[in-house]
């Protein structure tokens, strides 16, 4: 069955747990059949990579990025140094290397914090409605209604000391409401339909049909999102740095070193410190996008 969300937006609902073994079966079928997707397949290969190299950056280099060298400076790729070196002759390629922690770790927990915050809020509020709803919406109006980009600013400037925890507080304190309300939309739709509403009439408790009938129906357009919300993390977390506002050194991020080679005009002398990071960052963010954009067509009955 296809409902349509106060945002206009097709959602698939099953039929209780059949309807969430179909869309498990599509899941595993778009994964085995990547290899026949290039783009998802591609997508799927950096995603994997990047992981790994944040997992474990000594599987793809054996040099410290800190150890520098200043009569280095800004020396283009050369042997044993596929990107060059920075401006405190520092291996380039190992600070790309070690960048791609921090930068992965920003987007999966603003994803990650925003899909819990959102799955609890959303599904209390769209599912018991009254003062909860009422509550909850509340709350999430007066944050969709700050501007974002002035606020995120004014926050991290009160802080001197910015990492990683830092960077995420802000992110989710400005995403989860309007996740929330997307999903709170689908529960709307779904505790209407007849197995949600037999399963009460029989005497299900409320947490559990909301749990066993609702949300598995509910839940797969917030795991889209979630995907793409990654991407959009890891992004933001650049634009923090490159504002000056973001994660301070010594930690390494693609958004630092974008930062650091935009300053001074370093990039008109050593463009290609400007594109290592900046090339790394868009292709993972675009790896997620066609991640998300696959789930979201094989989540989709009208592609059954």
């Amino acid at each position: 069955m296809l409902e349509n969300t106060e945002s206009g937006t097709a959602v698939e609902v099953g039929t209780g747990p059949a309807g969430t073994q179909r869309r498990r079966g599509r899941v595993e079928a778009l994964l085995l059949s990547s290899w026949r997707r290039p783009f998802l397949a591609m997508a799927l290969l950096i995603i994997a990579v990047v992981s790994v190299m944040a997992i474990a950056p000594t599987l793809f280099t054996s040099i410290d990025p800190r150890d520098c060298d200043l009569s280095m400076s800004r020396l283009g790729p050369g042997p044993g140094h596929p990107f060059g070196f920075d401006m405190q002759g520092c291996d380039y390629y190992s600070n790309i290397v070690y960048g791609a922690r921090t930068s992965m770790l920003v987007g999966v927990l603003v994803a990650g914090l925003t899909f819990v915050i959102a799955l609890v809020a959303g599904s209390l509020a769209g599912y018991y409605g009254g003062i909860t709803d009422t509550v909850i919406s509340r709350a999430a109006d007066i944050v969709l209604g700050v501007p974002v980009t002035i606020a995120s600013l004014v926050i991290l400037y009160q802080f001197k000391s910015r990492g990683v925890g830092t960077i995420v507080f802000v992110l989710v304190l400005f995403t989860w409401a309007g996740t929330m309300r997307y999903l709170r939309s689908t529960v709307l739709q779904v505790k209407q339909l007849e197995y949600v509403q037999a399963a009460r009439i029989l005497g299900v408790g409320r947490l559990q049909n909301l749990r066993r009938h609702v949300l598995p129906n509910a839940i797969t357009p917030l795991i889209v999102m979630s995907t793409l919300s990654v991407g959009a993390g890891m992004t933001a977390e650049a634009g923090f740095s490159i504002l000056g506002v973001g994660i301070k050194l010594p930690a390494f991020s693609w958004g630092l070193q974008i930062a650091a080679a935009s300053s001074d005009g370093n990039w008109q002398i050593a463009p290609l410190l400007m594109l290592f990071p900046a090339l790394m960052l868009a292709l993972t963010t675009l790896a997620f996008v066609v991640l998300g954009e696959n789930l979201r067509d094989a989540l989709d009955p009208r592609s059954a």
